[in-house]
């Protein structure tokens, strides 16, 4: 069996054969012969022969023994590498034992950047001689005079600085003018600098910042809830324990739930710290991500801020952790290993022994809990920065308002939206639906648009001209004439969209400039950045967004919020649909009125008197939370209750099945755990395989982990049938 013990401090391993743990979802480490004269440390990633191939791995500790010295493969080589610090070895071994998967599927999160084991290419500059070329023109004394100065510089530097072209440096190196140096891979960069001033605190700005900065000079494990309501400034304050941090020589990494925020943190970290953070999410080229993941593992990157993979990257002396709206489902990794970054953050600070800061307006009702158990402190942010003040939330009841036919927007949400058009000020409207209308049928028939490889309906994207699968992103021309009753021109859209609410925008307010911020329209970072910049410029006048428009944006100018469709969200069996559905229109709220000019808040509801409406107008949070709180602890759900969520997926649906009711009929059952199942899950068919689902509910005392695995480890798969465990579920699919 695999030695699991790394929490061993790393040192050289005086052995002639060491366990290698390799990021391969296989049982545990295998053992390897260490050549003679090779010396090897714990955490040292290695080239290690497998079979017919090579594959780089890293040394976990003590060979196990268990297989015999003479039937060993020999470590091929040592990488050019820091060895991964006993801190993430203790993480590796610890996420792989919470989410009940191999130690080395784990580790392959850790080694996501290949090419940055091996050592950087340097650079190839060019320096002065000394010597002239017989031929002398002006743009070759325009070269010679820049390098006078003796600096080296790449060749596309020299063509720019002294304004030639690359063939003018071709020809002075072919006459002996110029000579070839060679540089480091990476220029240095610049460095984040904590004494850069940053903006004067409020009082309790500066209170909740004092106990963040002690803390990251104390060190050790402490982990904080800075709570404030939207505007309240809870970055800057988390900025001042960041320079606490960076003065301490620590490294910093910032965790975020969206690649859209990282826009405007990048501009305010920049204009706070005089340098960028590095980035590090799906979107950042290749090149970058092995830099930054190289940088790190040196100590030469001091911060990261990115997406929940950051998470797994090998910091050589990590100070601090904080994740921005950390009640963000966005944060939890629903395939390969099930994880919430947000929870298993608080485990790696825990381990690395530093403090970690939770950031919200709108906790997640797990980190009240946290807090009203005395394990996380609460500093509170009550009010908003610079004296703006909180928008007013009023409900529409659609019941009596109503919209015309084919429309969307009720009466007093147009009168508001025009009144903030006359007054020159901007409005955001918010519907979390993406695309022109959620469903296509035919009106002669009924037919329905579902995907063929999945549980779901085909979204129209007019602006692209296509019909689209959210979950296995097939997509496929609109046609011509209904496929089951062959009728022509009957295609309906069926309720609205973002797109079709801009059409409607359009029509209503044909002078108003308009602007659609969704995932699907925001390709990339720095389509976000833009867009965010011209709404910044007041380039926009309504809005018109999905929930990546509702997080952390700061606009001066838009005093209008008009949700859509409130009530969406709030049906199904989701036990937090509740929560979530206030968390997100808090948040969508918190955009109005951020300066100095008042917000208002329109929430289009068929249930006015739903508690969460009423919590919102009121802005009455705490009996929400306490009633939520009662009725989670009630039915023994999370966090006063253990879930554990079980899917079995393939091609064939008969097997699934099959494999599903023979888990069901020897699932843990017993005093204070129970097995629910098996059922088709509600996604019963999801990029071509079927899924059914079981769900374990336990007792909060009761070790989860270790009844699903005398529960499913037994288990064999064969063909293409597959199991997934996700512990603590968010998605219910």
């Amino acid at each position: 069996m695999p030695n699991n013990d790394a929490t061993t401090p790393g040192r050289d391993l005086v052995a002639d054969t060491v366990s290698v743990l390799l990021p391969l979802p296989v049982p545990g480490p295998y053992d390897y012969r260490v050549a003679s004269g090779m010396a090897v440390q714990e955490g040292a990633i290695v080239r290690v022969p497998l079979g017919s191939r090579e594959v780089t791995g890293v040394v976990w500790g003590q060979a196990t023994g268990e297989v015999g010295h003479n039937r060993l493969k020999e470590i091929l080589e040592v990488r050019d590498s820091p060895p991964l610090a006993p801190a993430l070895r203790a993480f590796v071994s610890w996420v792989a034992r919470y989410t009940v998967n191999a130690e080395g599927a784990v580790l392959r999160m850790v080694l996501r950047a290949p090419g940055a084991l091996d050592p950087p290419k340097p650079r190839i500059a060019w320096r002065a001689t000394g010597e002239e070329p017989e031929r002398m023109s002006e743009p070759r004394r325009r070269v010679l005079a820049l390098l006078a100065d003796g600096m080296p510089r790449s060749q596309a530097e020299i063509a720019a600085e002294a304004g030639v072209g690359t063939g003018v440096v071709k020809g002075l190196a072919g006459a002996g003018a110029l000579h070839q140096v060679l540089l480091p891979a990476h220029g240095r960069q610049r460095q984040p600098d904590p004494e850069t001033p940053g903006p004067t605190l409020s009082d309790d700005q500066a209170a909740a910042a004092g106990e963040l900065v002690g803390a990251a000079i104390r060190g050790g494990f402490e982990a904080f809830v800075l709570e404030g309501v939207t505007g309240s400034g809870k970055t800057e304050v988390y900025f001042e324990a960041i320079a606490a941090a960076l003065r301490a020589g620590r490294q910093v990494l910032v965790l975020l739930p969206e690649i859209a925020l990282s826009a405007q943190v990048l501009d305010r970290f920049t204009a706070r710290f005089g340098a960028p953070p590095a980035m590090w999410h799906s979107d950042v080229p290749s090149r970058l991500r092995r830099g930054t993941w190289r940088g790190v593992a040196t100590g030469e990157v001091r911060v990261v801020v990115g997406a929940r993979s950051a998470l797994f990257l090998p910091f050589a002396d990590l100070g601090m952790l904080v994740i921005d709206e950390e009640h963000d489902a966005s944060f939890k990794q629903d395939d390969g290993v099930c994880y919430h970054a947000r929870d298993m953050a608080v485990v790696r600070a825990s381990l690395e022994e530093i403090p970690v800061v939770l950031s919200s307006a709108t906790p997640s009702l797990e980190t009240l809990v946290n807090v009203d158990r005395g394990r996380y402190r609460e500093l509170v942010l009550s009010s908003r920065h610079g004296g703006a003040q909180m928008p007013q939330v009023s409900a529409i009841d659609m019941t009596r308002a109503g919209t015309e036919r084919g429309r969307w927007l009720s009466p007093p949400l147009v009168e508001a939206l025009t009144a903030t058009l006359t007054a020159g000020e901007q409005s955001l409207l918010f519907l979390n639906r993406r695309g022109y209308a959620p469903l296509t049928l035919c009106r002669t028939c009924g037919h329905r648009f579902a995907c063929p490889n999945c549980t779901a309906w085909l979204v129209e994207h007019r602006h692209l001209g296509r019909l689209q699968c959210h979950h296995c992103g097939l997509s496929i021309a609109p046609p011509q004439s209904c496929p089951s009753c062959a009728a022509e021109d009957s295609l309906v859209a069926c309720g609205p969209g973002v797109e079709r609410l801009a059409e409607e925008v359009a029509d209503r307010f044909p002078e108003a400039r308009c602007e659609i911020m969704a995932s699907d329209t925001m390709l990339g970072p720095d389509a976000a950045t833009a867009l965010i910049a011209r709404v910044e410029a007041h380039e926009i006048d309504i809005l018109i967004g999905t929930q990546v428009a509702a997080k952390g944006h700061h606009f001066p100018m838009l005093t209008v919020v008009g949700v859509v469709d409130a009530d969406l969200g709030l049906d199904g069996g989701d036990p937090r649909a509740m929560e979530r559905t206030w968390q997100l229109l808090h948040q969508v709220s918190g955009r109005a009125g951020r300066a100095d000019r008042p917000g208002k808040v329109y929430l289009q509801t068929y249930e006015p008197r739903h508690p969460v409406m009423e919590a919102l107008v009121s802005g009455d949070r705490e009996r929400f939370l306490t009633q939520e709180k009662a009725e989670r602890e009630r039915a023994a759900m999370p966090p006063y209750g253990r879930l554990a969520g079980i899917v079995v997926s393939g091609t064939d649906e008969s097997e699934v099945r099959r494999l599903a009711n023979a888990l069901a009929r020897r699932g843990p059952r017993g005093d204070g755990i129970e097995t629910f199942g098996p059922a088709p899950a509600p996604l019963s068919l999801l990029r071509g395989r079927f899924r059914w689902r079981l769900l374990v509910k336990t007792r909060r005392e009761v070790n989860i982990q270790a009844a699903l695995r005398a529960w499913l480890d037994p288990v064999k798969m064969t063909g293409s049938l597959r199991l997934q465990v996700d512990v603590d579920p968010l998605s219910f699919l």
